[in-house]
């Protein structure tokens, strides 16, 4: 292995069970970009923010705190990782609550985003970002269970939010939905997973367009190979060891060089654009 490839390696590393958590991976992600410093873009907005215990949401949630927000996280089970979003989101003055459950469920996110609105006083923004995937080597092992739960979790729940949401929601709001590269150039050993996320853009299109009338833009963020614990939780560790070294960067990239990209679409400064998707892939070249 040349000393090039040797840079780009992490430690061979896998967990049990989805979506995984942050705490037991090294290196640990960078969630916080110390140098990022905000300046009021989301000042007194509240955001709700799914899967934003750890990863990408994890990232989304410090950045906007930084840039005035108030954080509402959903999650799993993943309840250290919570605790250490929370905290991270205290640290910038803003407050956080953490909510636990399956976005899988409508009338868990019905609940998520009452609870949000009773203790945080109303939403700004919603960040639909919770995602699972479970590679499988041929379309025949891919189960109707598995089907569903991916659907379920990676797309119904993006439908579920935005419902219960849209009652709160107003003119100047926003909605930022999570898709992925797979959207775009497929995967072979994720066919549901790139299915859902190849979804996600149509409703995202598909939303902007129903909602443009009220003054609500809907965009969404297609990220390549970053850091998050779905790859140990997802991969092999051998691949894990080499994950993110076939893009142009030849490396996997980081939440925190994520987050900016849903501070603009959350933010006025992206007030011309509804129905878009941003693309932080490490240099990978995406039409459409």
């Amino acid at each position: 292995m040349s000393k090039q490839e040797e840079k780009h390696q992490r430690p061979e590393q896998h967990q049990e069970g989805q979506p995984g958590r942050q705490d037991p991976m090294r290196p640990q992600p960078v969630s916080d970009d110390r140098a990022y410093r905000g300046s009021g873009k989301l000042e007194g907005k509240v955001a709700l923010i799914t899967g934003g215990d750890s990863g990408i949401g994890r990232a989304v949630a410090i950045a906007f705190a930084k840039e005035g927000a108030h954080v509402a996280i959903v999650y799993l089970n993943e309840h250290e990782d919570a605790e250490t979003t929370r905290h991270e989101v205290e640290q910038e003055g803003r407050r956080c609550l953490a909510i636990a459950g399956d976005v899988g469920e409508e009338q868990f996110c019905r609940q998520a985003v009452e609870r949000t609105v009773r203790e945080l006083g109303h939403l700004d923004v919603l960040v639909n970002n919770a995602a699972e995937q479970h590679p499988k080597d041929s379309i025949h092992a891919i189960s109707e269970e598995q089907l569903l739960r991916t659907f379920k979790t990676n797309l119904f729940s993006q439908f579920y939010m935005v419902k219960a949401a849209l009652e709160h929601l107003g003119e100047g709001s926003t909605i930022v939905n999570t898709t992925s590269v797979t959207a775009y150039r497929g995967s072979p050993h994720l066919l549901d997973y790139a299915a859902s996320k190849g979804a996600i853009v149509a409703f995202t299109r598909s939303l902007s367009a129903a909602l443009v009338s009220k003054g609500i833009r809907v965009n969404a963020v297609a990220p390549g190979p970053i850091w998050t614990p779905l790859i140990p939780a997802t991969f092999s560790k051998e691949y894990v060891a080499r994950f993110g070294s076939d893009v142009p960067m030849e490396r996997a990239g980081e939440p925190s060089e994520v987050a900016p990209a849903f501070v603009f679409l959350a933010s006025d400064d992206s007030s011309y654009m509804t129905g878009q998707v941003l693309h932080p892939n490490g240099g990978e070249i995406i039409g459409g």
